[in-house]
């Protein structure tokens, strides 16, 4: 296939909407609302295919997540008002169904691009997930759901499957669920010293760390994936590129100390599309993570988006 050739699809999910995370909490709905008044705004909208997610099964979250862990977020689910989870981490009545929409979302878009029916998928659902680990929620997340993606492509028959985390928070939970598969590639690029305090230095083949420092600006975002993340990428070969698309390395989002601008998320979209194309028929499926400030949100998946579509 060609660059030209590409189609994308949408999905996402009116539960995701309904998870609650309290009045001043960053990661609310408003960031799912700013995210399509822009593609609306940047007339990319009536270009994708919308699908609703359908919901993840406990085989799916299983493949990734301890099964006691899956019953026991089931059993706190409250009947009104809030429960946390961890120190950033809080659940309401209806976030259990947000996050099985959320994983449901990744195991339907690689069903999809695996299945012949589009080639790229961009699923907008929340919570996210990069920080949940086998048995823990963490940083906002409940499921991984980019880690419920790779293990379902690798259940029906993919044999490399890369995941290029770009969020300005290192994917903790991601890495420690693949850290002895390796038929899993994790690349990231991420503020270091930073939360969740990864160490920057790794062992693993398969495990990629691209660490950049406070005050980053962009040059050093695009070198520092030129010469670390994509030859990695390149050498391992993938059948199928996961993103965990983090937007809070925005110069305009508090949540982070690195000056990307806009622009940059075109540019490393493009570059994880390109990949695609020549090693993975053009498959690509990206997952919503990071990104709080909504106009500056709204604007980088707007980028994301039309690289995926490459126009």
């Amino acid at each position: 296939m060609t660059l030209l050739d590409v189609t994308t699809v949408y999905i996402s999910h009116p539960a995701c909407l309904e998870h609650e995370t309290g009045s001043d909490h960053p990661e609310s709905r408003q960031r799912l609302y700013a995210i399509e008044d822009a593609l609306i705004s940047a007339g990319l909208m009536n270009l994708l295919r919308r699908i609703d997610a359908p919901r993840v099964t406990r085989e799916q979250l299983c493949r990734v997540h301890s099964p006691a862990y899956v019953d026991e977020i089931e059993r706190l689910v409250p009947q009104s008002d809030l429960v946390t989870l961890d120190a950033d981490t809080v659940m309401g009545p209806h976030s259990l169904e947000a996050a099985c929409r959320a994983a449901g979302a990744m195991v339907q878009g690689v069903d999809m691009v695996t299945g012949g029916e589009t080639d790229t998928v961009f699923c907008a659902t929340r919570p996210p997930g990069h920080h949940a680990g086998r048995s823990s929620a963490m940083g906002f997340c409940i499921f991984n759901n980019v880690a419920v993606g790779a293990a379902h492509a690798l259940a029906a028959g993919l044999e490399r499957v890369a995941i290029v985390d770009f969020d300005v928070h290192h994917g903790n939970g991601t890495e420690s669920i693949f850290q002895t598969d390796d038929r899993v590639m994790l690349c990231s690029v991420f503020q270091h010293p930073y939360y969740p305090g990864t160490d920057p230095v790794t062992d693993s083949d398969h495990i990629i760390h691209a660490p950049l420092r406070s005050g980053a600006y962009s040059e050093e975002f695009q070198q520092t994936i030129k010469h670390h993340l994509l030859p990695a990428l390149h050498g391992f070969r993938p059948e199928l590129i996961l993103v965990s698309a983090g937007f809070d390395s925005h110069f305009e989002d508090g949540m982070g100390e690195l000056n990307l601008l806009d622009s940059d998320y075109y540019w490393v979209t493009r570059e994880i599309v390109e990949a695609a194309v020549q090693h993975a028929r053009g498959r690509v499926v990206s997952t919503l993570e990071g990104g709080y400030e909504s106009s500056a949100l709204g604007r980088s998946v707007a980028q994301h988006v039309r690289a995926l579509m490459c126009i």
